[in-house]
């Protein structure tokens, strides 16, 4: 009994964070529950919250790690091309994990690595020459347009492959091709773009 409770006791929130991302990638969002870290890890639910006081505590911590996978090293040095590549490795930290971009998009997270990230691409904006608030707003823009692209993406394969009827709208109907198809790389790069475009 004395065994088991040292062997509790030694559990960090890393190894929580990293066990919560492990179910995350193998079952989905759905499938993260404290009980299920604590299962994983053999130890009892209070050890679990002890580093996660919740479950909403729980999804900041996995959503400060999904980001923290978008490197800041080595970013270029003009401001544009610095802000666009940001923006992709945040893209890319977010699709690195299953439903990584409805994680993240789920919580409001004032960790180390979404302030970090959000600093860097702040601060591009700023040497840009964008006043305060347009640098805050397009901080934001950039932010939540990669969300929800990137929760589109990974939500893609749930969905049914065929496409719904439009019915008589004109205007949807001469865009349709262009609304349903999946290049995602392509939208995201024109999105950013679009955002981004020098003054």
């Amino acid at each position: 009994m004395r065994l088991q409770y040292t062997r509790s006791v030694t559990k960090s929130q890393a190894d929580v964070v990293r066990v919560a991302l492990e179910i995350l990638d193998e079952h989905g969002a759905d499938a993260v529950s404290l009980r299920a870290i604590a299962q994983r890890l053999g130890v009892r639910m209070n050890t679990v919250l002890w580093h996660a006081k919740s479950k909403a505590r729980l999804a900041e911590l996995m959503a400060d790690a999904i980001v923290a996978g978008a490197s800041l090293d080595d970013l270029p040095r003009d401001w544009h091309e610095r802000a666009a590549e940001i923006v992709r490795r945040y893209r890319e930290a977010l699709l690195a994990h299953r439903d990584g971009a409805a994680v993240v998009a789920g919580t409001y997270a004032a960790e180390p690595a979404t302030l970090d990230t959000a600093e860097a691409l702040v601060q591009a904006l700023l040497d840009g020459g964008l006043p305060p608030r347009e640098a805050a707003w397009t901080c934001w823009s950039l932010i939540y347009f990669t969300l929800g692209l990137a929760q589109e993406e990974q939500s893609l394969p749930e969905r049914s492959l065929s496409h719904p009827s439009v019915g008589e709208r004109p205007a949807l109907r001469s865009v349709f091709s262009f609304l349903s198809e999946e290049s995602f790389d392509e939208r995201f790069e024109f999105g950013v773009t679009k955002l981004l475009a020098r003054r």
